[in-house]
This record gives structure tokens, C-alpha cells and sequence, in this order.
């Protein structure tokens, strides 16, 4: 897919109780039984890491829905009064609210880093919402309650960013030098693809959301209990803490260059209670749609729950 192609997607807008939603729809279903296909992306990325994904998965027939995350590109918060969470329970009530918004009953849902989060949530919140689960990086759902216990020195290390959000210094520092600060993530993650400068160039943009700042600011400071989340996502929040088990059939991609996470760690099987696969992926890093897009696509196809 070239640079210019996602302007082959057609851009829409909805209504939830809380955002309104900017996504791409690309594709039709070819058959009555297949279901919609939504993509979901991480931090510090956007839509433009499913271009070749969503590309593939039409071609295949299947309708795709890529929605901007709250705090990213033309995504925006109805009320100046709602707190900017990032908070975990946030991101997978905002899946189910997108899909009830477009009348969509069960959806596959892939993701990786915040998406795939938020998919593994909602599979875990909602299993009779969710017709099959992509999760690159494995069971990704947050141990909150065990979030102080340090990892070791390796993981701390790769975990600096999180720390220096912490503090005022770490927002100070994302809100005044965005690009660079994200910029130099895309390259950490994944160290072994010559592409991610300029890839990062294409989504640069999402990150100038009014919003961006605060939503990640929150999502790191509440994983780790130093701040308190939205009320109205109490309920969820709580049913989280357990880290409920996942029903739904599952691919798990794994890449083995991932920068930030180790490839041992990506995994969290014995939360997946459904049938499950793994998928090994060599030489890609923490962003696979767009490292492996072929690989991606399959894993969602394969998926004929």
C-alpha cells in the first residue's frame, strides 16, 4: 500500500455516550456469517498501522472498521467536563460503545499495545460481543493490584517511559517535545525495521489531538495506581482485577524483536480459556500490523470461529 492510499478509506464519524469516534471503513462482507473486522492501534501510533492490513482484509472480503482511539487524530470528547482517562475499563467500554453505535451485534477484534488492551478487555468483559480476538503481545489485561512490584532491572530499564510520566516532568516533557519523545519509542519497539522513521512521519499527526497528553498520561499513572479512574468505569475496573479469562478463539502474534516487551512475556495463555494459538513472528518489534502486515491479516482470517 502506498503512502497516499488510505485516502481509499472512507473516514466516518459517531455518536457514543462519551466520544465522538473518527474511523476508517474499508471492504464489504462477502458472506452473511462473516462478522466486521475492527482493528485497533496502540500508543504512540494511529490508524495508518492497519493500512496494509485493512487492504488485505478487504481484498479477502471482509469489511474492516479502524477507529482512532480516544486522545488520537480527529477523535474528540463530547463534554469539556469528562475526565481524559486512559484507564484500561475506558479503552474496552469505548469498543463496545463504537460497535453498538454502528448497530454491529459481534465483531473480531485484533490489537496490540492500548488496542490490544482494550480487545482483550472487552473479550473478557463481553464474550458474547466478541466472534474472535487477535492480541499481538498476548493476555495484555492489567494487574493493577501487583503493579509495584518490581520487575527485573532488564524490564525496569525498558519501562522508563512509563516511570518519567509519573511525574509532572514526564507530562511537561510528552506535551512539549511529542514528536521527538514518540518518535524515539517507534524506534526502541522495534529496533530491527529500517521503515519506522518514516512510517512514524505518516502518524505524527493523531498525536496532536487536544486530548492525546492527558489520556496517556492518565493510562500511565492509573496502571500503577497513582491516580484514581473514571467513576463511571468502577464496575469494570473491578471486574478487571481479577483478570477474567478470555472464551473467544484466539491468535496470539509474538514478536521477537519487540523492544519494550520480551518475547517470553507476550503471551499470558492461561488466560485464554478458548481455543488459542501462537504465532511466533522473527525479526518483527511491538508494531506488528505494520512490521507484518501479511502475518496480521492471516491471523485475523484464520479465525473462522
Amino acid at each position: 500500500m502506498t503512502a497516499s492510499s488510505h485516502e481509499l478509506y472512507e473516514l466516518h464519524r459517531v455518536m457514543t455516550p462519551v466520544l465522538e469516534i473518527a474511523y476508517h471503513r474499508t471492504g464489504e462482507r462477502c458472506r452473511e456469517s462473516d462478522v466486521p473486522v475492527v482493528l485497533l492501534h496502540g500508543f504512540p501510533y494511529d490508524v495508518r498501522a492497519y493500512d496494509e492490513v485493512a487492504r488485505l482484509l478487504a481484498g479477502a472480503g471482509r469489511e474492516v472498521l479502524v477507529p482512532y482511539l480516544r486522545g488520537y487524530g480527529p477523535t474528540r470528547f463530547l463534554d469539556e467536563g469528562t475526565m481524559r482517562s486512559g484507564q484500561q475499563a475506558a479503552l474496552a467500554q469505548d469498543v463496545v460503545e463504537f460497535m453498538d453505535a454502528l448497530g454491529i451485534e459481534r465483531a473480531v477484534v485484533a490489537g496490540y499495545d492500548w488496542g490490544g488492551r482494550a480487545a482483550c478487555a472487552a473479550a473478557a468483559l463481553w464474550p458474547e460481543r466478541i466472534h474472535g480476538l487477535v492480541a499481538a503481545g498476548g493476555y495484555t489485561v492489567q494487574d493493577i493490584a501487583r503493579a509495584m512490584e518490581p520487575a527485573v532491572p532488564e524490564a525496569e530499564r525498558d519501562l522508563w517511559y512509563q516511570y518519567y510520566f509519573h511525574s509532572e516532568r514526564g507530562r511537561q516533557g510528552l506535551e512539549q517535545n511529542r514528536e521527538e519523545l514518540c518518535g524515539l519509542l517507534w524506534r526502541l519497539w522495534s529496533p530491527t525495521w529500517p521503515q519506522a522513521e518514516a512510517a512514524f512521519a505518516a502518524s505524527a499527526a493523531s498525536l496532536h489531538n487536544p486530548d492525546f497528553v492527558d489520556v496517556a498520561i492518565h493510562s500511565y499513572r492509573h496502571r500503577f495506581g497513582l491516580v484514581e479512574g473514571d467513576p463511571r468505569y468502577r464496575e469494570l475496573e473491578d471486574a478487571l482485577a481479577g483478570r477474567p479469562f478470555i472464551v473467544a478463539p484466539t491468535m496470539v502474534l509474538v514478536g521477537e524483536e519487540n523492544g519494550v516487551i520480551p518475547a517470553a512475556d507476550q503471551t499470558g495463555t492461561e488466560r485464554f480459556t478458548g481455543p488459542c494459538e501462537v504465532r511466533t513472528l522473527p525479526g518483527v518489534g511491538h508494531n506488528v500490523p505494520q512490521e507484518a502486515p501479511e502475518a496480521f491479516a492471516e491471523a485475523v482470517l484464520s479465525l473462522r470461529c
